[in-house]
């Protein structure tokens, strides 16, 4: 259900990408992401996200504080009667010099658009949440996702099992396709695009340009803190993918037009693609 820097199994994911005009940042999109994770291997170990932005800073991360159920209150609205579906359509700044480290919840985070640069910078992360990063992942991310800021995030196991859902805003590649990560392999090394892989997932998607009735409406904690209500959606849309079925290794996404339509069966699988070369 996502990529890891060493074994490990996750479980219970949820992935949400949302579209929205905010007042002070304009045109964002905002991801979601929140799992079980118990760690496998020996040491330290960290997830990694390809979020499709060339711009994230840790002022993009956002604060669940005391909400920390922000996306099992989304998955709640989300008529659970609407089943996975049978079939998954398939669809064929300049770069920082540095890396971005800092302490977010339970994790110890990494921001790099050069993916290839993380390994010099594992010293600012703590021993005890240090992961051995194999070469032939980070040059995977390097190949396939050249114009993406790939976020490292390091636990070790006991803090795993505490940690709030991960939530950030950005100025998306593309404002009008949202992509939520979901990449899969748990054993540290690069992931097999051409594997099957098992999926446990629910997958959420929003906009605030929809018609008054568009969606499931979602009901949030009154304690809720008015800076982080600001990022989250009135309405969202979605289905659960699991019961013991497999996929073919890729992300989720969808586009903006097919997402007015309010229909989860438009949700799309995304294979990434191989790339030559990094855009600038």
């Amino acid at each position: 259900m996502c990529i890891s820097t060493g074994e490990a199994a996750f479980s219970g994911t949820i992935l949400y990408c949302g579209r929205q005009h905010h007042g002070e940042h304009g045109l964002i999109h905002v991801l979601g992401y929140q799992n079980t994770a118990v760690n496998l291997a020996d040491g330290p170990n960290a997830m990694l996200l390809h979020v499709p932005t060339r711009q994230l800073t840790p002022r993009h991360f956002l604060s669940a504080g005391r909400s920390g159920d922000v996306l099992h209150r989304m998955v709640a609205a989300v008529d659970v009667a609407a089943a996975a579906a049978d079939d998954i359509v398939w669809m064929g700044m300049e770069p920082r010099a540095v890396v971005q480290v800092f302490d977010h919840d339970v994790y110890t985070v990494l921001l790099a658009d050069d993916p290839t640069s993380i390994p010099a910078a594992l010293w600012q992360v703590p021993p005890q949440r240090r992961p051995d990063l194999d070469p032939e992942l980070l040059h995977f991310y390097a190949e396939h996702f050249p114009d993406h800021t790939i976020v490292v995030c390091c636990f070790d196991n006991a803090e795993a099992r505490r940690a709030k859902p991960l939530l950030l805003w950005y100025q998306p590649l593309d404002p009008d396709r949202m992509t939520v990560p979901a990449l899969d392999s748990h054993t540290g090394k690069a992931p097999d695009l051409d594997a099957a892989v098992p999926v446990d997932h629910w997958v959420l998607f929003s906009t605030d340009e929809g018609p008054a009735d568009w969606g499931a409406p979602v009901e949030y904690s009154g304690s809720m803190r008015h800076s982080l209500r600001d990022f989250l959606p009135a309405a969202v849309i979605g289905r659960h993918y699991g019961d013991g079925r497999t996929l073919p290794n890729g992300d989720f996404t969808i586009s903006h037009g097919d997402l007015l339509d309010g229909d989860p069966d438009r949700i799309e699988r995304l294979r990434p693609s191989r790339v030559s070369g990094r855009s600038s």
